[in-house]
């Protein structure tokens, strides 16, 4: 099939794209800067914003994924995140819809479900917000027979671009290198999703997914401070310490504060404290029956990371074993 993917040089699209063109699909990347990305397929420059360029990256394809997101705590324009999180949505299911394309797998993700005990997602940030709101938009156009296929990843990690996409990875490198100043919520639960798996159940969304079906892609539920305890385990670097809720939240009205002053991006924000302080475990059970969903083991998700952070000189396996007695 030949692909259109939205998003294709973000954290998990260039992954995807890869995927795709591994099974013998023929990926479309689009993305603001896709020309010169070096990915398979065909690059074409364009905005998911812009309803009339998501069209003509689509035209003759059989499918779109969508992956292209706002991924941030932060911006100055609230209305960011509604042209892209929303909009860039709506755009898509347009174009499919006016190109007569069967088949859109579009990425949400674990943010747009409820928390564990909870019956509502909880919109605790802008973009917590619009992702909410874009699943609801994606459920109704389910609803009017629209051929699509909704996702809803864990929190994907793996080696890669340390972006906003790739939270864990980013937060290791910063333990690393002595910049984390510590965990928040560090008992709990995430479910973390190497960012391959999520891209091979794409992938398998994308070619026997059934219409109108949701399938979240997590991978072990574990708490968060777990990641570090791996870390701890084979690099000997001692665990970050924990900052309380009381404390960070605190922190954090003064983080937001100062960025609305200095328009500058806060390090953290009250909406970042509020989802932390909730468990986000998931289920993907359906995913592993219907699609053949498999995640591993955060062990070694953890352990693929740390290789790729860490300069051959001083190997993952080589800094552990100095730190065994």
């Amino acid at each position: 099939m030949r692909v259109l993917v939205t998003g294709g040089t973000g954290y998990l699209g260039r992954t995807l794209v890869c995927a795709l063109a591994s099974h013998g699909h023929d990926p479309v990347v689009f993305a603001r800067s896709a020309v010169g990305s070096g990915l398979p397929g065909e690059a074409i420059d364009g905005d998911v914003r812009s309803g009339d360029a998501v069209r003509a990256a689509a035209a003759g394809c059989d499918a779109i994924c969508h992956t292209a997101a706002l991924v941030s705590v932060w911006r100055p324009r609230r209305a960011e995140f509604d042209e892209v999180n929303v909009g860039g949505l709506d755009n898509v299911l347009a174009a499919a819809s006016g190109l007569g394309i069967g088949r859109i797998v579009y990425t949400s993700s674990f943010l747009a479900l409820p928390p564990a005990g909870a019956d509502r997602p909880l919109e605790a940030n802008d973009y917590q917000r619009t992702k909410a709101v874009a699943e609801r938009h994606a459920r109704e156009a389910a609803d009017r027979g629209t051929p699509i296929v909704c996702l809803y990843p864990g929190v994907i990690y793996g080696p890669g671009l340390l972006t906003d996409g790739n939270l864990v990875g980013r937060m290791i490198a910063d333990h690393l290198a002595h910049r984390l100043p510590g965990v928040i919520g560090a008992d709990r639960l995430w479910s973390y999703a190497f960012v391959e798996d999520v891209a091979e159940g794409h992938v398998a969304a994308l070619e026997r997914g059934r219409a109108g079906e949701r399938y979240a892609l997590g991978g072990e539920n574990a708490p968060q401070m777990r990641t570090f305890e791996i870390v701890r385990d084979q690099t000997g670097r001692t665990l970050p310490r924990r900052i309380p809720s009381v404390v960070a939240a605190a922190l954090a009205v003064v983080e937001q504060a100062r960025a609305t002053v200095f328009r500058h991006s806060p390090l953290l924000t009250p909406g970042t404290v509020r989802i932390l302080e909730h468990d986000w475990p998931l289920d993907s059970s359906h995913a592993e029956q219907d699609l053949g969903y498999r995640s591993r083991p955060l062990v070694a998700g953890i352990t693929t990371t740390l290789a790729a952070l860490t300069p051959p000189a001083r190997s993952v396996k080589s800094v552990a074993s100095k730190a065994t007695p």
